[in-house]
């Protein structure tokens, strides 16, 4: 029987989402609701990631409308064995599969990655050798800070060692706090309305042995919340706890943060990952087919690894449905096809200077240069601006501080502005999938 709160949730997003994509993707999803969090079950692994990476922000928005809150959320495939998406003549050897993490009110989420999923690489090294050794207690620091771009890894490190703190330390049962920068804001506002601060504190300043908080920058400008954020880590150093932060931006990019906080944030053990070379983008790919059943031929496997260097999501994004397209086709993986679904992704093109970013920024918003660089607070001017940061971000070597010097704009409204894009792209929302569709037709 359907729970009567995923039901309310459904009719939501009935009426938000494209009829097409609620169908395929919402529909045959089933739920489990309890304490704040909503447990999704997917008919396979192919239908969850899919779910996963692009429509979580959707349900969360829809469950905070019926829940007053915004919750957790996990979403896990039905069938936990591995499925063939190819079935081919020649069958690769099954992957082993991982112990489950184990379940329990000390565990926020069902932590999907593990170490051993991870592919490391001269790029991500230190973090991954970091984020062990918090786990192992020979780190020399307590909290650790991941910073990474979109898609290189922050959120599988940050999920395995949480992962691994469970499996390793079964007698101590180990409370675990895995949220978002947003969730935990989310939460806090909501306790305050409800007067509800004391359960709010005893959840995430007592009652936790490990916090674990992806985006921090989202707290940049939110001085209130803020305040009880340095409160609650302070609690957690004090109490021998260990914490976890991630995101987009180095520590000292950061900005509209008071002072303390700032300086709690750089005071653990920093580590960044950076766009994985050609062997880890290989072996990445190598791993994903091993652990779908895919038979990669190895020409395929190199155009793959050449052709989309940027983002990790995007190669296993462009395998999935190569796998799937090979399978409705009923061939096997070949060349020909290989190009054929690169088409739909980003490149990695010659490298783009800032003058053509503007240019092209100019040309789909239909402005002139001077309102980029502007005091214009209108909509379009402010989208279109933000717009230009996250390309320069993405496809320059221009820091925050030459990037806002540009547009005459400080370092810190940079920082905004690239926050505000990737939040609507990770919750693709109308304007992010506007968002998405211009970010791609510049590399095309």
């Amino acid at each position: 029987m359907t729970h009567p709160t995923w039901n309310h949730i459904l009719h939501i997003l009935e009426r938000s989402l494209n009829p097409g994509l609620y169908q395929v993707w919402i529909k045959p999803l089933s739920a489990a609701v309890a304490d704040g969090r909503i447990c999704l079950t997917a008919p396979n692994e192919f239908v969850a990631a899919w779910v996963r990476d692009r429509l979580t922000g959707q349900i969360a928005e829809a469950a905070a409308q019926v829940m007053g809150g915004a919750p957790a959320i996990s979403v896990t495939a039905r069938d936990t064995s591995v499925t063939p998406l190819i079935e081919t003549s020649t069958a690769l050897p099954a992957p082993k599969p991982e112990a489950p993490a184990p379940a329990g009110d000390c565990v926020d989420p069902a932590f999907r990655f593990s170490f051993d999923q991870f592919v490391v690489g001269p790029s991500n090294a230190l973090a991954y050798e970091a984020s062990l050794g918090l786990c192992r207690r020979n780190l020399p620091a307590n909290q650790l800070f991941i910073s990474a771009g979109p898609g290189l890894g922050k959120t599988h490190l940050s999920q395995a060692i949480g992962r691994m703190m469970l499996a390793d330390m079964k007698q101590a049962k180990p409370k675990v706090r895995y949220l978002s920068a947003e969730e935990f804001s989310s939460r806090l506002i909501l306790s305050i309305k409800m007067r509800e601060m004391d359960r709010f504190k005893a959840r995430f300043r007592e009652n936790v042995d490990i916090l674990i908080l992806e985006d921090i920058h989202f707290f940049q400008g939110k001085l209130k919340l803020q305040d009880e954020l340095l409160n609650t880590i302070n609690t957690l150093e004090s109490r021998g706890c260990r914490v976890v932060f991630t995101s987009s931006f180095l520590p000292k990019e950061l900005s509209g943060l008071d002072n303390q906080l700032a300086s709690r944030l750089g005071a653990g053990f920093l580590a960044t990952i950076d766009q994985p070379d050609y062997a880890t983008r290989l072996n990445i790919l190598r791993r994903k087919a091993s652990l779908h059943q895919v038979l990669l031929p190895e020409d395929v496997a190199d155009l793959l690894a050449n052709k989309l260097r940027t983002d990790i999501r995007q190669l296993e994004s462009c395998l999935q449905n190569l796998a799937l397209k090979a399978r409705i086709l009923g061939q096997g993986i070949c060349m020909d096809m290989a190009w054929d679904v690169l088409r739909n992704y980003d490149l990695e093109q010659p490298s783009i200077n800032l003058d053509q970013i503007v240019d092209y920024v100019c040309n789909v918003y239909s402005i002139q240069r001077e309102h980029l660089v502007s005091k214009s607070r209108k909509r379009q001017h402010v989208i279109a601006r933000n717009t230009a940061f996250f390309l320069a971000r993405k496809h320059t070597p221009l820091s925050l501080q030459d990037i806002g010097q540009r547009f005459n704009r400080r370092h810190s409204t940079v920082v905004k502005g690239i926050t505000a894009v990737e939040r609507q792209l990770t919750l693709q929302t109308p304007l992010g999938r506007q968002l998405e569709t211009a970010i791609d037709r510049l590399a095309q």
